[in-house]
């Protein structure tokens, strides 16, 4: 390995970033690294093997997932202490962001062994490239919570974040989550991109409203990155945990609107459409 000084007293620890779909995507030093490692610690061996056998390499690999880490990241350290040369991979992209690792990282640097970072494919950073929104600044979010309270907890603690959102999300639960992104980030431009670099790649763009609807028509599939867009200036976005009667009172009393105005302008705060608002109000009653 030219990575790190010949004279170092332990192996090193790479962080090999790997495909996210197309093989291609590989860097030539990514796999020079993953040649020359004596052990490839893998999210899931069989997943990495595709890999290895796709470029003809044969190496030893061992698993090292989020169900194992915090017995085999011990493991390896004592094997890095020895001389080993390790490669950590995950199932796709770069080890660590969103996936297990953090934990053998910060062993290594406990034990002053070398940790060097092998960059390549990213999907959040390909799908923001690509998705036309605003990318001078954002806020990565990783998995939102699964749960809908918790999830939307989520969402209300980011409600005042002026950068875009990037996050990742399972199919099963987009349709859920554009919903209620869309009631409390309000209108918002956003982005569904599926399957970055694969087959069937697609870019969805529009309000989280009508990805919400366009998700309840067909349902997604595959990998999902979310990204959404920063709030529009001009565009007031309701207070947390004001319910949409309060607001269209709140709206009557300090602008002067009229009952069908104010209620026209909570909607769009909330990214609700005229039906699906009023219904809304009627319930609340």
């Amino acid at each position: 390995m030219t990575d790190v000084q010949s004279d170092s007293p332990t192996g090193c620890l790479y962080l090999v970033a790997t495909p996210i779909g197309n093989l291609e995507d590989i860097t030539m030093r990514a796999l020079r690294v993953l040649k020359e490692a004596d052990l490839i610690a893998c999210e899931d061996t069989r997943q990495t093997q595709k890999l290895l056998q796709h470029y003809g390499i044969h190496k030893e690999l061992i698993s090292y997932h989020a169900h194992n880490e915090l017995t085999r990241a011990p493991e390896l350290v004592i094997q890095l202490e020895e001389g080993a040369q390790v490669a950590l991979v995950s199932d796709a992209g770069t080890p660590v962001v969103s996936d297990p690792g953090h934990r053998l990282v910060v062993l290594c640097l406990r034990h002053h062994i070398p940790v060097v970072p092998i960059p390549g494919p990213s999907a959040f950073v390909a799908a923001l490239a690509a998705s036309g929104l605003p990318a001078e600044e954002f806020l990565f979010v990783g998995f939102l919570p699964s749960r809908a309270g918790a999830r939307r907890k989520k969402l209300d603690e980011l409600r005042g974040e002026p950068r875009a959102l990037v996050l990742y999300e399972a199919p099963h639960r987009l349709t859920e989550t554009l919903s209620d992104a869309a009631e409390i980030l309000g209108a918002r431009a956003a982005v569904v991109a599926r399957e970055v670099t694969k087959i069937h790649e697609e870019f969805l763009r529009g309000t989280l409203l009508e990805l919400r609807d366009a998700a309840r028509l067909r349902a997604p599939r595959g990998e999902i990155t979310l990204l959404i867009g920063p709030a529009e200036e001009g565009v007031e976005q309701a207070a947390p945990g004001v319910s949409l009667k309060e607001r269209v009172a709140q709206l009557e009393a300090e602008t002067g609107l009229d009952r069908k105005a104010a209620l026209k302008q909570a909607a769009r705060e909330r990214g609700l459409g005229k039906r699906e608002a009023y219904k809304q109000l009627l319930l609340e009653r």
